[in-house]
Formats: C-alpha cells, structure tokens, sequence
C-alpha cells in the first residue's frame, strides 16, 4: 500500500490540529462512518494527554468531543502496548462520565460515552479488526430488554439502558488489511493504518483530510516538529521491537534449558520404574524395593 504524499498521520493531526473548529469535520466525518450515523460535533473538550510533552507518543493521544445531542466521545490513540488496557478504558469512560456531570446535579445528567480506541499494537486475541461491546440488561428467561423509569425536566419517563450506558469500540488496525472491504469506514482504517487517502475519495472527513492535513501546509516550526515527531515515533517501535526480540531470544533459550532439565528428570524416573520392575521379578519385596530406590 502507498502511502498518500504529504497526508499527516492521524494520531499527530488529532493532538495537534484537530482541536481547531474549522477541523471538526474531520472527525465528524470519522465518526459518522464508525457508528453509521450523522455525528455533528458542537465543541471538543479538555483532554488530559492532548497536553504537549515529548512522552505522548509513548503514552496515548485523546481527543474528548461533545455532539449536538449531548453525547461525548472519547477518542483515545494509542501506539504502545500497555498492561491493564481493557480496564483503564472502562475507567476512561467512567472518569469521562464523572468529569461532566456538575456536583448536585441528579443522575438525569448523566451524559452517554462512546469509548473509541484506535490501538496501534497486538491487542489481544481474535481475527477482527473492529469490535464493539455494551451493557445490556437482557431477561435471562423472557430475553426481552429490561426498561427504566427516569425523571429529568419533562418529568417522568422510560428509558432504555442502551441510551446511557457506555458503548466501547475498539479498532485493532494490525488487523486491518487488504482483503478487508474497503467500505467509507474501510477507507479511515486504510488511512491509520497506512496513511493512504484514495486521492478520488468521497468519504466525508476524508475529503477535507487531503486538503488539510497536509504537511505541506505546515508552517516551518510545526513541520520540523512533526518530522522530529515522526523519527521519534519509530524510535520507539524501533526499541519495543528490539525489546520483544531479545525476550524471545532468552525465552527460546531459557526452554531450551528447561527441556533439557526436564529431560534429565523424566529418564530418572523411567530408569528408577525399570529397576523397580526389574526387582520385583525377582522376588524382592515391593516396600524394600521403594526404601532401596528413594535412597539411591
């Protein structure tokens, strides 16, 4: 896959240039292929690693953004391995949910989170490249959906869990390949994972992708820090690759060592149960065959 010439990479674009307002059409246009809806996004709100340090390569990058109907999404970037994942993203979307509800407020306030994890390393096991997962009160007899009764400024009402409860995404873009369909949400998976925009695309978001994430428009401090960005990025994949390779060398050479003790271990057994067969053939009694062969 060819890389498309001049496109920024996405991770760097949402740290760095997508928190203008003029830009949210880039995200609008990711998301609305994600969940296969019209995301129309009114404003993007703090996010604690979209702070500038060196170190949010290694870390993560998130963008935080409220849509016209109140709903936020979490967008979260993430290059490295990290242990405990799945449960720092349920305490992402929990946090997130607590950030925005004002003290004194009722439970009525409570704002709905799309967890969005786009993760750049092996994230656990399974042959997809997107998966999604939600709470959902089901009857474990009837099967049907369990419906709660809700107050908020029209008074009382029915609400179904789904409509509150966080939903998580994760796109694995290893995963992500050529044989996949190249559907409007295949064609941002190509993007993150190759930095390749069809030049005749008609994916919204992606459209204004190739006119605005473009290096070319960068101003000069600005290109040289995503180039620097860039070459430190694949330091460190370079240095975790390394890291994995010289575990994998020592683990092949402490089994190899561990084989061969445990080697040793099984020809003393198979040496002592023939002495003991051998013994007991010729009339030797079996408890003074067992004290004979423990003590040798």
């Amino acid at each position: 896959m060819k890389k498309t010439d001049n496109v920024i990479r996405f991770d760097w674009a949402a740290k760095n240039i997508l928190r203008d307002k003029a830009s949210f059409v880039i995200l609008e246009g990711f998301l609305s292929a994600l969940l296969n809806e019209k995301v129309t996004i009114i404003e993007l709100l703090e996010s604690e690693s979209n702070r500038q340090r060196r170190t949010a390569k290694a870390n993560r990058v998130d963008v935080k953004a409220k849509n016209n109907k109140g709903k936020i999404f979490l967008i979260e970037i993430k290059q490295t391995s990290e242990t405990d994942y799945l449960e720092r993203i349920v305490f992402s979307a929990a946090k997130t949910i607590t950030d925005h509800i004002d003290s004194g407020i009722n439970y009525a306030g409570i704002k709905k989170v799309y967890s969005v994890n786009i993760v750049y390393f092996n994230l656990g096991e399974g042959s997809d490249y997107l998966y999604h997962g939600q709470s959902i009160l089901r009857g474990v007899n009837t099967g049907d959906t369990l419906l709660m009764t809700s107050k908020d400024s029209q008074g009382l009402r029915m609400v179904n869990p789904k409509s509150i409860f966080p939903e998580y995404y994760i796109l694995r873009v290893k995963k992500f390949n050529d044989e996949n369909p190249i559907t409007a949400f295949g064609e941002w998976m190509r993007y993150f994972k190759w930095g390749y925009i069809d030049p005749n695309t008609k994916v919204p978001g992606l459209i204004e992708a190739m006119e605005r994430l473009n290096v070319l428009k960068l101003s000069e401090d600005d290109r040289k820090r995503y180039e620097y960005d860039l070459y430190d990025s694949h330091y460190e994949e370079d240095i975790v690759d390394t890291a994995r390779f010289e575990g994998r060398e020592l683990g092949k050479k402490e089994g190899l060592e561990q084989g061969r003790m445990e080697g040793i271990e099984q020809g003393r057994m198979l040496e002592k149960q023939a002495l003991y067969e051998r013994m007991k053939a010729a009339g030797v009694d079996p408890e003074l065959i067992k004290k004979l062969i423990e003590s040798s």
